[in-house]
């Protein structure tokens, strides 16, 4: 008899990561349960609240779980990974007038790059996650996310920035059924888990107040400055550029007779600009930190291809052309809302993902 593939599969302790866990079991892999601890101040209230995938409650609903299906179950302690490449990288970012996105960020060097490093070196074969999405293998040889079988829950967008190695050792059962299904199987099979309800903010935020959290983490306040328009006019003073995102209209304080919209962060002038509507639409882009996956880079020649400038953008037609090394220039057929720096800008090809990199 030989030997089974072993899996070390990231429970978050949620419905999906533990139906995954079940998948892989019927489907004859070795499967071991891990929860990657990461982010562990929750008061009572956060916990019963959030039930987010990073604090402690995510532990103890893992380890339910992993007890009911009679798998191994252990927490790896990735708080130092977490710090450097989530929490310095969100902060630095909001400081410099960007608006991260550190799902991805987390996604491409927690979630990936550790968890796998640290499996391999147990033996493993792959790792898997609860993720709304799929991992094929190309003709052309490369692997590459396809988009899970519902639209309303897919979750690609945020796993671009993974590489060929990762892919090859990933795993992602759940891609393949609705959120419906899921839960059906939950409940069928009687996790503890099975009615959870989904984390939709941001772990280490869950009250949103990310200027807040920026504060609290560095001892440093951002200064106020000057709402200006286009052409420079003064038009209020803001709080700090930390409250404020491209395309923003909510909390701005400014009574100016008619809507107006957060167009641009200068930072180095500590300035917020602001116009109408029509002012935060945009029909180019460029970026850079690019990742390819379902092709390896564009060659030289520009390619037709759909794009998504955040993970709730629908996607649209597009033209990507090389501008340089690690450069590319996206011009979409007609103008898209809030393009934001910082934000990721992901490439389609139909249901798969070409690849995608850093809105500058």
């Amino acid at each position: 008899m030989g030997r089974k593939e072993k899996v070390v599969v990231g429970m978050s302790g949620g419905v999906d990561s533990s139906v995954a866990a079940w998948l892989l079991l019927e489907q004859g892999y070795d499967v071991v349960g891990v929860t990657m601890q990461i982010w562990e101040e929750e008061d009572g209230d956060t916990q019963s609240a959030n039930g987010g995938c990073c604090g402690l409650s995510a532990v103890e609903d893992a380890r339910r779980v992993a007890w009911e299906l009679g798998i191994p179950y252990y927490v790896m302690n990735f708080r130092d990974e977490f710090k450097t490449r989530v929490i310095d990288y969100f902060i630095d970012e909001y400081i410099h007038g960007r608006t991260p996105n550190p799902c991805i960020a987390c996604n491409r060097y927690v979630k990936w790059e550790s968890l796998l490093k640290r499996s391999l070196d147990i033996g493993a074969d792959y790792i898997a996650t609860g993720h709304y999405a799929r991992v094929e293998r190309l003709e052309n040889g490369r692997y590459a996310v396809r988009s899970s079988v519902t639209a309303a829950k897919d979750q690609t967008y945020a796993l671009y920035g993974l590489t060929q190695e990762q892919l090859k050792h990933t795993l992602m059962p759940a891609g393949r059924y609705h959120k419906e299904e899921i839960r059906a199987m939950a409940e069928r099979l009687g996790l503890p888990v099975a009615h959870k309800r989904d984390s939709q903010e941001i772990c280490f935020v869950p009250d949103k107040d990310y200027a807040g959290f920026i504060s609290r983490s560095t001892g440093v306040c951002p200064p106020a400055g000057n709402f200006v328009d286009s052409q420079g006019h003064v038009l209020g003073r803001h709080r700090g550029i930390t409250h404020y995102t491209v395309g923003q209209r909510r909390g701005l304080g400014l009574s100016m007779g008619r809507p107006v919209f957060v167009k641009e962060l200068r930072p180095e002038t500590n300035e917020v600009v602001v116009g109408d509507g029509d002012d935060v639409f945009s029909d180019t882009l460029t970026c850079s930190h690019l990742n390819w996956m379902a092709i390896d880079g564009l060659q030289g020649t520009p390619r037709r291809a759909e794009a998504k400038i955040r993970y709730a953008h629908r996607g649209a037609p597009c033209e990507l052309r090389e501008l340089g090394p690690d450069l590319v220039q996206v011009r979409f057929d007609e103008p898209q809302r809030a393009v934001t720096p910082g934000q990721a800008a992901v490439f389609y090809d139909g249901e798969y993902v070409l690849g995608g990199g850093t809105i500058l």
